[in-house]
């Protein structure tokens, strides 16, 4: 079964705007449950500067959907079990390579 796609613009955004917002809060929940916390999980860097620049490259006007998965993507499925918000990721990440989920009626 294939994920949900975004259906507009705006709706993609606020997807992204999501993503951007809970891996803040997986590290906010993370430095409150472990008040040792010297680093973060190292899985969390590469998926946090990666939505950051799609992010980023959509504020400049520079972002273009792609073929290809998200290059943090493979870091994302490999802690899989570790990211609540796992299927948010995947779902932006198959509107950027499919594009909008658009009615042609």
């Amino acid at each position: 079964m294939s994920l949900p796609r975004a259906k507009t613009v705006d709706q993609y955004v606020d997807w992204i705007q999501q993503a951007v917002f809970e891996i803040g809060d997986l590290k906010d929940c993370l430095l409150y449950e472990v008040e040792t916390l010297t680093s973060f999980p190292a899985f969390i860097e590469p998926i946090e500067t990666g939505i950051n620049k799609v992010f980023q490259d959509m504020k400049d006007g520079t972002y273009h959907f792609g073929r290809e998965d998200f290059t943090f993507m493979e870091t994302a499925l490999a802690h899989a079990e570790d990211i609540p918000f796992l299927t948010l990721i995947k779902q932006i990440n198959e509107t950027h390579r499919k594009g909008l989920d658009v009615d042609e009626d």
